[in-house]
C-alpha cells in the first residue's frame, strides 16, 4: 500500500502556507518541515509584516523546527517549500544539516541552483513537485501587485 504522506501531500501543505502569505500581501512562499511523517513546522514569508528581509518562509520554518526539536540540526527532516530556496535560505539549510529539500517552482534568477549555492553534502534536493501550482500563485501575486500600483 502506497504511503499517503508523500512529497505531493506535504507540498500541498506548503502551498496552503503560501496562500496564507498571499492573503496577507506577502510574496506567496510557504514551507513545512517534516520528520517521520509529522509536520513539526509551518511557515510562510513574513518579510513585509516583520519588516525583515530575512523573514523568508524557510528561515521561519528552520527556527520553528529547531525550537520543536530542541536543537539546531535538522537531520532526518525534510523541508517542503513552494519556491526553490534563495542563496540565504540555502546557506541556513546547509548549516541546519537538513536531510532533504523538496521544492515546487524554480527561481531561475535568484535560486540556489542558478547561483550555485552549496547545500550540505548529505542533503538531497528534489524539485518540481506541484511546480505549476506554486508558480501560478506567484505569478498571480505579482500581476495583482502591478495592477494595484
Amino acid at each position: 500500500m502506497k504511503n499517503p504522506f508523500d512529497d505531493t501531500y506535504y507540498m500541498k501543505k506548503a502551498l496552503q502556507e503560501a496562500q496564507d502569505a498571499f492573503d496577507k500581501g506577502e510574496i506567496p512562499v510557504g514551507a513545512v518541515i517534516v520528520i517521520k511523517d509529522r509536520i513539526i513546522a509551518r511557515a510562510h514569508n513574513l518579510t513585509e509584516l516583520l519588516n525583515d528581509v530575512t523573514a523568508h518562509a524557510e528561515m521561519q520554518a528552520i527556527t520553528a523546527a529547531a525550537n520543536f526539536l530542541g536543537g539546531k540540526y535538522l537531520t532526518n527532516c525534510t523541508l517542503y517549500v513552494t519556491l526553490e530556496p534563495c542563496q540565504m535560505c540555502a546557506g541556513a539549510l546547509y548549516w541546519s544539516q537538513i536531510s532533504k529539500i523538496v521544492y515546487g517552482a524554480r527561481d531561475e534568477e535568484r535560486g540556489c541552483i542558478a547561483l550555485n549555492t552549496k547545500l550540505h553534502p548529505k542533503t538531497k534536493l528534489i524539485g518540481g513537485v506541484l511546480a505549476d501550482e506554486a508558480s501560478s500563485l506567484l505569478k498571480r501575486f505579482f500581476i495583482e501587485k502591478r495592477n494595484l500600483n
